[in-house]
């Protein structure tokens, strides 16, 4: 059964009952998305971490070793340049 044929079955059963309709479908996805966000922030302050910007730093920090992983190493004493192959 998919979601909407039980979202229809359950406004049906309410209707038959006179209560309230379920909310559609889809309707507070992004209240939870700010909810589950927020309780994330507030799980950093209490676990004294920063509160915001870890995504960012972590995309940085997978990019660099993308980078570093593929051969191109910019900086660092021991750098190495690709030999061409004949």
């Amino acid at each position: 059964m998919s979601i909407t044929q039980q979202y229809l079955l359950d406004s049906y059963r309410a209707a038959q009952h006179d209560e309230r309709t379920p909310p559609a479908p889809g309707q507070h996805d992004w209240q939870v998305i700010r909810e589950v966000r927020d309780y994330g922030r507030f799980q950093a302050v209490i676990e004294e971490r920063p509160a915001h910007g870890w995504i960012r730093a972590a995309l940085a920090r997978l990019a660099h070793s993308v980078h570093l992983g593929r051969g191109s190493v910019s900086r660092g004493a021991g750098a190495r340049t690709p030999r061409p192959h004949h």
